[in-house]
């Protein structure tokens, strides 16, 4: 059995819905809470020390013989562990348990590390709960400051401080950390692919050469709430439909521009069956393959939907909570990920559309991605897919290019 085959089933069960079959891992559940014991019961097998920082991430060190004082220059690899609501299985995890699958490979080759090695695992990088993506990794790099993270808020009105709390952090210590590029000497981040390019050419591995700008919008309609059977539709101020014309607008105003746009997250208040909505409250997520477009398609998204507001007398309100310019990945990383790889062959290098941990540290940090083949293209599903094969691969091509980082 290989390492990666060992290792994936134990991951499989935690925070997986009998009903659906996805998986709800948010930050600070239960399932987040036994997601982190297992992680520091790998590194413990591997006689990896285990830290969590100031910020919730997890990092397991493996440090080179006779190594003193703290960390620095480190090949750090790894990924997230939670999940959308009722994601698959392999966004985030994959790259984690490939993480130590790759140092398994790498001791097995009997290989000695000159730098320190760390698995990480950056604490709710969907947003899934809190809103915002990428928070761990936002509040490492000073990205996001620790005043708004705490004051963030799930469905229930918990805040992220509050939730911390519970679980026994201190969200009082929450903020950038300045250790982050001494430590770091490299950062490189596995994950299932999350479209079907690598299908398409039938190759298993890819290198990153791109993450496209993109972010998160809040548009909230105010209405009217009234009764459904007995308020004439002239009477009207319903904001259900001036939501929905801008749902075909965001479409419509993304083929435009060879980008992409959805209206996915939507909370009605009152939310009743034989009522009029008082209020719509609806996130957009909007993708570009460049900052100019991706503007010009938020601003006319937003300018449709004052339009159709207006038409019914609708209070409209459009907050930016998060946007993320374009991540070019360094070149040099990047040539190094395909020198280590050259004996694979040629290694397709592809842009993605999804956000990463990796693209957040990259403004801090030398970052790298690879990417393993999705034969159907599906993520953020519970049918998300790879295969075996293409998995061991990628802890393979992985484990190599560990070795070309730690023994040079």
């Amino acid at each position: 059995m290989t390492a990666f085959d060992a290792l994936w089933p134990t991951i499989l069960d935690v925070g997986r819905h009998t009903s659906t079959g996805g998986y709800r891992r948010y930050a600070w559940s239960d399932a987040d809470l036994t997601l982190r014991e297992w992680f520091s019961g790998c590194a413990a097998t591997r006689g990896m020390d285990v830290e969590e920082d100031r910020n919730g991430n997890l990092w397991a060190w493996w440090l080179p013989p006779g190594w003193s004082g703290d960390p620095s220059g480190a090949f750090v690899t790894g990924s997230h562990l939670d999940s959308v609501p009722d994601g698959g299985a392999f966004d985030g995890p994959l790259g984690v348990v490939s993480a130590f699958a790759a140092v398994d490979i790498v001791r097995e080759r009997g290989v000695v590390p000159k730098v320190p090695v760390a698995v990480v695992v950056f604490s709710d990088e969907e947003g899934a709960r809190f809103g915002v993506a990428c928070i761990g990794s936002q509040l490492s790099t000073g990205a996001l400051s620790a005043e708004k993270a705490c004051g963030l808020r799930d469905y229930d009105g918990v805040t992220l401080a509050e939730a911390m709390t519970k679980a026994g952090r201190k969200p009082e210590h929450l903020g950038a950390d300045p250790r982050l590029a001494e430590r770091v000497g490299v950062f490189v981040e596995l994950h299932v692919e999350q479209g079907r390019a690598l299908d398409l050419v039938d190759r298993p591995v890819a290198v990153a050469s791109a993450i496209w700008p993109h972010g998160r919008w809040q548009f909230t309609f105010c209405g009217e709430a009234n009764h459904a059977g007995t308020t004439r539709l002239v009477d009207r101020h319903d904001p259900m439909l001036a939501f929905a014309s801008s749902v075909h607008a965001a479409r419509s105003l993304a083929a435009t521009h060879d980008a992409v746009a959805t209206f996915g997250k939507v909370i009605v208040a009152p939310n009743g069956a034989n009522a009029i909505p008082s209020s719509v409250h609806a996130w957009l997520d909007a993708r570009a393959a460049d900052e100019a477009t991706l503007s010009s398609l938020v601003d006319k998204i937003t300018a449709e939907a004052r339009q159709h507001a207006a038409a019914d007398g609708i209070e409209l309100g459009v907050t930016a909570e998060s946007v993320t310019p374009i991540v070019e990945f360094p070149a040099g990383p990047r040539a190094r990920l395909q020198r280590a790889l050259a004996h694979l062959g040629d290694i397709p290098v592809l842009p993605t559309q999804a956000g990463h941990d990796a693209g957040i540290l990259s403004p801090v940090v030398p970052t790298a991605m690879l990417f393993v083949r999705n034969p159907t293209g599906v993520s953020h599903s519970p049918t998300e897919f790879a295969e075996s094969t293409d998995c061991n691969a990628g802890a393979v091509a992985l484990a190599d290019v560990m070795v070309d980082w730690v023994t040079s």
